[in-house]
């Protein structure tokens, strides 16, 4: 029988990813696994040659990063009470791209997402990660919805 040892968790901070973490919680302490919480911060669009009214872009990354670490404390403080094996990791990058690179490098036993359910004109215009994740990944992807 198959081993699970390793999780990896992708937020971003929904309440579809709230509801997911539920259950990759739940089988990360029913198997014993270790849990990897990822955030990704969407590569930014390079605004470079148009005005934007804000001091750099430098400092807004920063702010971006920032901003992103206060809430991954605060999602582990709010949904993380009696469990201790597991890591944060915030990057950057195209969100599908770097969950899959994630979970080859550390050889996840599998992926645990939320997914949005979206449809139409909507899917067709911003694509879905949870699908691309589970066309591409080379470890079982759990994908939980909204009720």
């Amino acid at each position: 029988m198959r081993t699970f040892d390793k999780i990896l968790f992708a937020t971003d901070f929904s309440e579809s990813s709230e509801h997911a973490f539920e259950y990759a919680l739940s089988l990360a302490q029913q198997f014993h696994c270790r849990l990897t919480i990822l955030h990704v911060i969407n590569e930014p669009v390079d605004l470079r040659g148009f005005y934007v009214p804000h001091v750099s872009f430098e400092n807004l990354e920063k702010e971006i990063e920032e901003g992103a670490e206060q809430m991954m404390a605060k999602f582990c403080a709010t949904h993380i009470t009696d469990f201790s094996d597991y890591e944060t990791l915030i990057v950057t990058g195209i969100p599908y791209e770097e969950i899959l690179k994630l979970a080859e490098k550390n050889q996840a036993s599998f992926i645990v997402l939320g997914t949005q359910g979206r449809s139409g004109i909507d899917h067709l215009l911003f694509g879905s990660t949870a699908e691309r994740v589970v066309r591409k990944a080379l470890c079982p992807v759990v994908t939980v919805r909204l009720p």
